[in-house]
């Protein structure tokens, strides 16, 4: 049997006791995932998932999301039930 040791952490309790049901459901205790993700990360030499910031939308972008947000509820813009209708009426 290896040496062992314990290892400390401070955690949000909502999300130890998440996670502990999480891996309950998956048939471990938080002490074997944290093994797992630790052996994983030794294993690939680094975090075993991708571990990046969010791409935010640029200006523009977000502008876009706002617009067509508008366009979808405004009952004075045509809507179209399916892509036939949309080409007919374009090539009107």
């Amino acid at each position: 049997m290896a040496n062992t040791t314990n290892f400390t952490v401070r955690m949000d309790s909502d999300i130890k006791q998440q996670c502990e049901a999480l891996f309950n459901e998956l048939g471990m205790n938080l002490t074997t995932a944290i093994n797992v993700l630790l052996r994983q990360s030794l294993r690939v030499g680094g975090f075993p998932f991708p571990v990046r910031l969010e791409e935010q939308p640029n200006k523009e972008t977000i502008a876009a999301m706002l617009e067509a947000e508008r366009i979808a509820h405004d009952p004075n813009v045509k809507h179209y039930s399916d892509l036939d209708e949309l080409f007919a009426d374009l090539k009107k």
